[in-house]
């Protein structure tokens, strides 16, 4: 399952993924590398965590195995590529609106550095 229960929010790996994969298709590795970017470093995704989340994903519908590779030239032959759904596009708006919610309560309430309230 994608989440922690129907609905609720993504765990941290689905949502690093689906971010990934927001902007174009991309192989297991390739998704390591962005996660790790789009994070600034702070979030390593190992091989069992992202394979396992890939796996549940593609069984849930987020994402899905691509029929073509990005340059069949220069790459492995056995490389997969994922792109995200129609559904896994849904499910990562969603959660940025959840976050979007999340941030502006914390900005009301003066949590964030730098905010003043109000």
């Amino acid at each position: 399952m994608a989440s922690s229960r129907a609905g609720g929010p993504l765990t941290p790996a689905v949502l690093h993924i689906l971010l990934a994969l927001s902007t174009q298709e991309r192989h297991g590795y390739g998704i390591m590398k962005q996660v790790e970017s789009d994070s600034r470093g702070k979030v390593r995704m190992g091989p069992g965590t992202l394979y396992g989340s890939i796996r549940r994903m593609t069984e849930a519908g987020l994402i899905r195995e691509s029929d073509k590779k990005i340059d069949p030239s220069l790459d492995d032959e056995r490389r997969v590529y994922y792109g995200i759904t129609a559904l896994g596009q849904q499910t990562l708006a969603t959660e940025l609106q959840r976050y979007r919610q999340v941030v502006a309560v914390a900005h009301e309430r003066s949590l964030l550095p730098g905010a003043t309230g109000g």
